[in-house]
């Protein structure tokens, strides 16, 4: 019996992370949690293996920061020699302009610029699995992506213009490295998980912060309902080969912002953002 396959996500300890990461880990995954915290995502890594023999391992990052997810792929990288699965997870939502110590507008740098760099440097190990497959939880709410004024220095500064923006670029950036994977055995998709009712909104901060983490704590879908899709598309056969599509519920979806040209230039920018080959 070989090794197990690796599956890691980000945003793992908690909402949906956490259910993607436990439907991979008894899919037979050998699953890597990549969390902010490690406290909290050792506390994860126990839950989802709840008196198996071996449990999810962890590695602290902060997707905001370039330096830190360049320190998270070393480790990861020293440790496994390929990677069967990466979801893209992580994220956050700020009602308030805020930037991280790189100077970037918090929202755009960890949903957006964590995506990029992170799927970069773990590029290597994607390309040395059997198949592999990328998926990047973006969202319906996705609109107001500005490439000349990405961090806001400009524009007036909404908490859903940012966040919408950057899962506008999620979808985009998608279908740019699908064609950079093509001939490589890694598929890229993008998708969107429904309204879930997890923290994200919440812990946005001011009133609007708390009244959108109250509205979907009620009416929005559970955590596991959110993670279905994802896990479809990172363990089912029925989509071995398919790349560059957005899903929903299961379901191809055309993503209205499809353009070449300018999916070009998304990842022109953020290659310049984070330093790294615009190839």
């Amino acid at each position: 019996m070989g090794a197990p396959r690796v599956a890691l996500v980000t945003g793992g300890s908690a909402g949906i992370g956490l259910e993607i990461a436990r439907g991979l880990f008894h899919a037979g995954y050998f699953v890597v949690l990549a969390a902010r915290s490690r406290e909290r995502g050792e506390a994860a890594a126990r839950d989802i293996a709840a008196g198996a023999r071996e449990a999810p391992s962890v590695l602290e990052v902060d997707f905001s920061s370039g330096r830190s997810i360049r320190s998270f792929a070393d480790a990861f990288l020293s440790a496994h020699e390929s990677l069967d699965v990466l979801v893209n997870n992580a994220g956050t939502w700020s009602t308030s302009r805020r930037e991280t110590a790189e100077g970037i507008e918090l929202v755009w740098a960890t949903n957006q610029l964590g995506y990029f760099l992170t799927t970069a440097l773990l590029r290597p190990a994607l390309e040395k699995a059997p198949r592999a497959r990328v998926v990047s939880v973006a969202s319906d709410l996705a609109r107001d992506l500005d490439l000349t004024d990405v961090s806001f220095k400009r524009r007036r500064y909404t908490g859903v213009a940012s966040y919408a923006q950057s899962k506008q670029a999620n979808r985009m950036w998608t279908r740019a490295l699908s064609r950079r994977l093509e001939g490589a055995r890694v598929t890229a998709n993008s998708m969107h998980p429904g309204g879930v009712a997890t923290g994200l909104f919440g812990k946005g901060g001011g009133v609007i912060g708390k009244l959108a983490g109250l509205v979907m704590s009620r009416l929005g879908r559970s955590p596991k309902e959110g993670a279905d899709t994802t896990l479809w598309l990172a363990t089912s056969p029925e989509v071995e080969g398919r790349t560059g599509l957005f899903y929903v519920d299961r379901r191809e979806r055309r993503c209205r912002f499809e353009n070449e040209a300018e999916e070009e230039k998304l990842w022109a920018l953020c290659a310049a953002m984070t330093g790294v080959k615009a190839d």
